[in-house]
């Protein structure tokens, strides 16, 4: 494992994951270079948060669902690729449907460096633990739409409830939001804020640092 990094599911017990950049759910309509196994790394001090999150959530009855930790620059760059490649329509209708590929990184849903690539970075939300439904915030993950900004009008006031909820866990340990992505928060204080790593999500990470 590279220096500083964990894989979280090794220091969050029972964590439900779903790396969809990992897979062929995304809104690449493939796997995204980088992602070479489905498992989510984030520095030691965001699984540290993550863990208190996870407590805090539990208390209330509910689990977390992680999306993506750390993503690898080449990833960024893929999205980067991709964005300006000819609309196919493969996951329009899911992602973007309201606006072209073309417009992805004009309107910030598509940018040339993120939050994740420093290590600190979480996309989560939350489920049932007596269920295992997933709690409705308004919007999927990577829905890239006005209708996914954090306090949006378009919700039902269960959803923004949810959304405050899941905001407060977070904030509680130690997290900040992401007024665009009501699924994205990113550690206070991060360990690494000016470093945009590049190394893959491999089953043993190099140590580089």
């Amino acid at each position: 494992m590279m220096h500083g990094f964990v894989f979280l599911d090794e220091i969050l017990e029972d964590i439900r994951w779903d790396a969809k950049y990992a897979t062929w759910d995304n809104f690449t309509g493939k796997p995204v270079t980088g992602y070479e196994i489905n498992r989510i790394v984030g520095t030691k001090e965001l699984a540290a948060a993550l863990l208190q999150a996870k407590k805090i959530a539990a208390r209330l009855g509910y689990g977390l669902l992680l999306w993506d930790g750390y993503r690898p620059q080449r990833a960024v760059d893929s999205f980067l690729e991709w964005a300006e490649l000819p609309e196919d329509g493969d996951t329009k209708m899911k992602h973007y449907p309201k606006i072209r590929r073309s417009e992805l990184i004009l309107k910030g849903y598509v940018a040339a460096q993120s939050s994740h690539s420093r290590g600190s970075a979480i996309d989560l939300t939350l489920y049932e633990l007596y269920s295992g439904k997933l709690v409705p915030m308004g919007s999927d993950f990577d829905y890239m739409d006005t209708r996914s900004h954090w306090n949006s009008s378009e919700i039902s006031e269960e959803e923004m409830n949810n959304r405050k909820m899941l905001c407060a866990i977070m904030e509680s340990c130690g997290f900040l939001r992401y007024e665009y992505e009501w699924w994205h928060y990113v550690l206070k204080d991060e360990p690494y804020p000016d470093t945009y790593f590049d190394f893959p999500l491999v089953n043993k990470l190099k140590q580089t640092i």
